[in-house]
């Protein structure tokens, strides 16, 4: 699948997510309380971070594989497959646990400019 076609599918599902507001031009993400939960790669793969439990599950039902990124594996990212990329209403669901669970985390300090 072409990039531009990852984006609009990606851009799809982050849109209906009201209080999410996609960021990055050169790498399309998004964040809650200072903790990113999903990433659009230059090479046109989407990282979803989820929790252990969700993320074993994916893994189990879709084949998923965990993110690498920079020759390392993300913990809690997995790789978006083909086959979930097609189901939009499944991948609504996991962008969803990935939303719940990063909004559960304790929110980072943001950095003031002096």
């Amino acid at each position: 699948m072409s990039y531009d076609r990852t984006l609009e599918l990606y851009n799809s599902v982050v849109e209906p997510l009201s209080n999410i507001e996609r960021k990055g031009k050169t790498m399309p993400y998004t964040s809650i309380n200072g903790h990113m939960f999903s990433f659009l790669s230059k090479e046109g793969k989407i990282g979803l971070r989820l929790s252990k439990t969700d993320l074993a599950e994916c893994i189990d039902l879709h084949a998923a594989e965990q993110m690498i990124q920079h020759g390392r594996v993300m913990k809690e990212y997995i790789s978006i497959p083909q086959a979930l990329l097609e189901n939009q209403e499944k991948l609504m669901d996991y962008f969803k646990q990935s939303l719940d669970y990063v909004s559960g985390l304790k929110p980072k300090p943001t950095k003031k400019k002096k």
